[in-house]
């Protein structure tokens, strides 16, 4: 049975690296003492080394370790012998294109539907949906496809940001970018906003945090829904 927490963000403003979800990980991660941490995205630029050392250094915090999947020599072994992993932020197109290339995708689904807890955050959230096309990162490089893991019915839009009203910034808006997507593209997308998350069990897929998430469907008005509100039953 599939266990997620797919995660807007993995930093509230003023909040250190998951700090906000370090109680909701700890019993998610309850089984696990070492997380395999997937650290392709690399946010600015930054090594994977440096790049698992910030995700140690907060689960330290809850006494986990973390290590990244490039120390193996098998990443594809080391995803299978995994007892809990997370997928971090950064660019999609790059984590999607490095998954690609070390032929993970299957691997990753197959680990995640036989039940073994997966963390994403970001870009390691977008992944998560039926394509990465609602993400807001520049394609930097060139991924095989844009189809990710599907495991859930939709797409995603972490980090969703709604019109600022007093702006005079005159270019789109995320709603304006998702309103193009469905032009194209007839899956309903969730606008996940910082300090939200999907929680998956199964077939159960419920919002959690403090805020409401933004709904868009095809030839639909897009619409609010509460936290705590099930989305199972949206495809």
């Amino acid at each position: 049975m599939k266990q997620m927490i797919i995660a807007s963000t993995s930093t509230l403003h003023g909040s250190g690296y998951l700090e906000y979800l370090l109680d909701e990980l700890k019993l998610f991660f309850n089984t696990a003492d070492t997380i395999l941490f997937i650290p392709y995205a690399r946010p600015g630029g930054i090594s994977h080394d440096d790049y698992t050392q910030k995700v140690q250094e907060a689960f330290l915090k809850i006494g986990k370790t973390a290590k990244g999947i490039h120390e193996f020599d098998n990443p594809k072994e080391a995803l299978h012998n995994a007892k809990g992993i997370f997928v971090g932020g950064g660019n999609t197109f790059v984590l999607v294109n490095q998954l690609y290339k070390n032929d993970l995708i299957n691997s990753l689904q197959n680990v995640i539907n036989s039940g073994i807890p997966y963390l994403g955050t970001s870009a390691g959230s977008n992944i998560c949906g039926l394509t990465i096309n609602t993400t807001n990162d520049m394609p930097i490089v060139y991924p095989p496809s844009f189809k990710t893991l599907g495991m859930v019915p939709f797409n995603i839009n972490p980090h969703y940001l709604d019109p600022d009203t007093n702006s005079t910034h005159m270019g789109e808006t995320r709603e304006t970018r998702i309103q193009e997507f469905h032009a194209f593209n007839s899956q309903p997308v969730i606008g996940l906003r910082e300090g939200s998350w999907l929680e998956v069990n199964g077939t159960n897929i419920i919002l959690k945090g403090k805020l409401d998430a933004r709904i868009f469907e095809y030839n639909k008005a897009p619409y609010e829904v509460k936290t705590g509100t099930d989305l199972s039953g949206l495809k």
